[in-house]
């Protein structure tokens, strides 16, 4: 245990750096993490270093990592950091109002079609509030909540694969987002009313990148019908996807939400055993009780339903 008397000079910003240092890994990472210096990272470990007089930081190679009594202090300044959270938590929740700044990740699709009737609805409702928006995959999302970076994020699983969520997180689900199948016009198939994903065992796909959790789910979906996927080309935009699809390169699995006008030339499918993209926000439990983590849920499963509809 760290001695009784270092409770008394533990200095809270200190502490926060030396978090950031633990879950970032580098003190350039904790510097975009905080928003300052690198040098102002390095003073504020060196203040910290004097402070409980031990050495927490060792270099190693062309960066540093954390000696034992780093990631001993590490482990207390998180717990200390969430503590601090649900005060803070707690006191916002006392006082009732929505106020002061939440921050919300989404990947691309329901950045776009949820955030801008989201953010409206909060910005209307709760003019002492600030919000502030970014596109992230749902595995960056959920990264970036467990680190405190961002408040919220907006996920996603697909109905037949799961993506996992660490504990210390809680949910609320927004929608459930179909999805089609996208191929030129001039597709034997593009006439049909249903399809089933079988029928397109011989055609070039367009996928999401590689590592991204879509790219994961189309591969696992199509291996498991028996198709050995021939992914021609990759794309994170759907624009693009269906872009390659108006030129006869592919057929993609295009889902609903967020999508935004069809581009002539293109066919969409609904696909008979219906494919779901379950969509939810997730949170921090330390800050399940703060009014703008609450009020910023409510107008996601209203931009949800408006979305559905």
């Amino acid at each position: 245990m760290l001695p009784l008397s270092i409770a008394y000079v533990l200095n809270l910003e200190r502490l926060r750096t030396l978090d950031a240092l633990a879950r970032h890994g580098s003190v350039s990472g904790a510097a975009d993490a905080l928003h300052v210096t690198t040098s102002a990272v390095s003073q504020q470990l060196a203040k910290l270093e004097r402070e409980v007089g031990q050495q927490l930081v060792a270099k190693n190679g062309r960066g540093v990592r954390l000696t034992d009594a780093g990631h001993l202090l590490a482990g207390h300044a998180a717990r200390i950091l969430s503590q601090v959270a649900l005060a803070q938590a707690d006191i916002e929740a006392q006082r009732g109002r929505v106020v002061g700044e939440v921050r919300l990740a989404g990947f691309p699709t329901a950045a776009r079609g949820l955030f801008p009737r989201a953010i409206t609805a909060l910005r209307a409702g709760h003019p002492e509030l600030r919000v502030r928006s970014s596109e992230l995959e749902p595995e960056h999302g959920i990264r970036q909540v467990l680190r405190g970076d961002v408040d919220l994020a907006v996920v996603l699983d697909w109905s037949n694969k799961r993506l996992p969520v660490p504990g210390g997180l809680a949910q609320a689900a927004l929608l459930d987002d179909a999805a089609d199948v996208a191929m030129a016009a001039g597709h034997p198939l593009a006439g049909r009313a249903e399809v089933d994903l079988e029928e397109f065992a011989d055609d070039d796909w367009v996928s999401w990148p590689e590592g991204e959790f879509c790219h994961d789910w189309l591969v696992f979906t199509l291996r498991s019908k028996g198709i050995e996927p021939r992914i021609a080309h990759l794309a994170g935009e759907h624009h693009t996807q269906l872009a390659l699809i108006q030129a006869g390169l592919g057929v993609c699995v295009t889902p609903r939400l967020g999508r935004g006008p069809v581009p002539e030339g293109v066919a969409l499918v609904p696909v008979r055993r219906q494919m779901r993209r379950h969509i939810y926000a997730v949170w921090r439990v330390d800050a399940d009780r703060r009014p703008s983590i609450r009020a910023a849920v409510e107008a996601l499963r209203e931009a949800g339903a408006a979305a559905a509809a």
